[in-house]
């Protein structure tokens, strides 16, 4: 599946690139569909191995779609191609916002979210890059636009970014000045981040700026939580702080947790 979306970029693409997306997996409600999240894979993953770890979550209600980003150059890896959501030279705070990137990838997610049936509560969560990119969707959702102005379509009842941050943070908090709407949807769109104080891909410190920030911009329902021996990876005890998070949030019925089959090793893989 291809997005073209015309927007300024922050690189040296053109102003119009088509980005072609990979194959989608998609893990279906064991129980009453209620909800139905996209989660999206870190830079150079796959939807596929974040299907394989989410299908093991006790939340049967739940529907998970997994997509694959385009494969792309990259700065970080000195213009190598691999896939990724947008570009991306350093994960700083003062490094430069591909909005191009950022643009067509939460257009893509809202494509995949705004089929659902009606009724169905809908979320954007991702893990590093992935979890920018759902954090980056939920203030498009806010603010009623992309970043180049084109109108976001669906409505977010859950927003989950693990060890990511937050894209276009330093102009945000002005962008919601003076809008009343924009304030009203922040003060309710619920968020979960959460981060390893011994994260070295993308610092600790980088993750609780961002949710400083989305705080400062008026997303009230934020919950920021910090795993002391964590690194650039997730373990059960965040996994659980999801599914515990993501059934209250969206007042789904049935069990939590992880799948008492899956071990330790199974789930620190992912990002490690």
């Amino acid at each position: 599946m291809s997005n073209n979306n015309p927007c300024t970029g922050s690189g040296s693409r053109s102003a119009r690139t088509t980005f072609e997306f990979g194959r989608t997996h998609v893990v279906r409600p064991k129980g009453k569909h209620q909800a139905t999240i996209v989660w999206l894979h870190d830079l150079g993953d796959n939807g596929s191995s974040w299907s394989q770890l989410l299908e093991t979550l006790h939340l049967s209600n739940i529907k998970w779609i997994c997509p694959t980003a385009p494969s792309r150059p990259v700065a970080l890896f000195g213009g190598f191609s691999c896939t990724a959501w947008f570009d991306v030279g350093d994960i700083t705070e003062d490094a430069p916002d591909d909005l191009e990137g950022l643009d067509a990838s939460a257009a893509h997610v809202a494509n995949l979210l705004s089929t659902e049936p009606t009724g169905i509560k809908l979320g954007v969560g991702g893990f590093s890059m992935g979890a920018a990119t759902a954090l980056y969707s939920a203030t498009c959702r806010v603010l009623g636009k992309y970043g180049n102005g084109n109108l976001y379509p669906v409505d977010l009842s859950a927003i989950v970014g693990l060890s990511g941050w937050l894209p276009c943070s330093r102009t945000l908090r002005n962008q919601m000045e003076g809008t009343q709407e924009a304030a009203r949807r922040a003060a309710s769109v619920p968020i979960l981040m959460c981060h390893g104080v011994g994260d070295d891909v993308v610092s600790y410190q980088h993750g609780q700026k961002s949710a400083q920030a989305l705080c400062s911009a008026g997303f009230q329902n934020l919950t920021f939580r910090a795993y002391n021996a964590m690194g650039h990876y997730t373990i059960p005890e965040e996994m659980d702080e999801v599914c515990n998070w993501l059934t209250a949030m969206l007042g789904l019925e049935g069990s939590r947790g992880i799948s008492g089959e899956l071990r330790h090793s199974e789930i620190k893989q992912h990002g490690a």
